[in-house]
């Protein structure tokens, strides 16, 4: 064999290496990714179910605390809002900016049923109704599940953004333009200690 068809072969074979090993690089940039992103559709439903919940909530406070009608247009405002941020961030979970405006839209929304939950316990028939106890059961409920699938949702995504910051894969993420997964932020109200007074 002439030294000409030996090099060439060489070549060919250095070359059909670093193909691969850009398709499995490749690959595996776009399975992480979408795992964040199927992580992101699961606290979706759980979001939904949340979002569904809230009319009830304000239908069964509203006969008690009608006095209170700023607090209730408060919520359903603040649903309507995360709803909204929710749509936009599940479009794109990569999405820094839509993140941060779906971060945010759900700290107001967490903020404003602590307020409409402490307003109700004023209120000792609306704390004694069943109706009202089954809503806030399912809504804490509910909260719990979001919280897991949050933290399932940051996993993936740290994940995610671990494989495309290391080298080489850096490179090839720059290549095809695979962006950094933002995290979902815990709320501010979450992040506080609970005061607990005895009288």
């Amino acid at each position: 064999m002439s030294p000409v068809i030996v090099t060439l072969l060489v070549l060919l074979g250095v070359g059909l290496l670093l193909a691969l090993w850009l398709m499995y690089i490749y690959n595996g940039l776009v399975v992480a990714g979408n795992r964040f992103k199927n992580a992101f559709a699961q606290i979706d439903v759980q979001l939904k179910r949340r979002y569904d919940l809230i009319p009830n909530l304000v239908e069964a406070v509203k006969g008690y605390i009608a006095h209170e009608r700023e607090t209730l247009d408060a919520v359903i405002k603040a649903r309507n809002s995360a709803m909204a941020a929710e749509q936009k961030v599940a479009a794109n979970p990569s999405d820094p900016a839509a993140m941060r405006e779906f971060n945010q839209a759900e700290a107001q929304l967490g903020g404003i049923l602590g307020r409409l939950f402490a307003l109700s316990e004023a209120y000792p028939d609306l704390k004694a109704n069943q109706n009202m106890l089954a809503l806030q059961e399912e809504l804490s409920s509910t909260e719990n599940k979001i919280a897991f699938a949050r933290q399932a949702f940051n996993d993936a995504a740290t994940d995610y953004n671990i494989r495309r910051e290391v080298f080489p894969a850096v490179k090839v993420a720059g290549m095809f333009g695979f962006k950094e997964a933002a995290l979902l932020e815990t709320a501010e109200t979450e992040r506080a200690a609970p005061k607990v007074a005895f009288q």
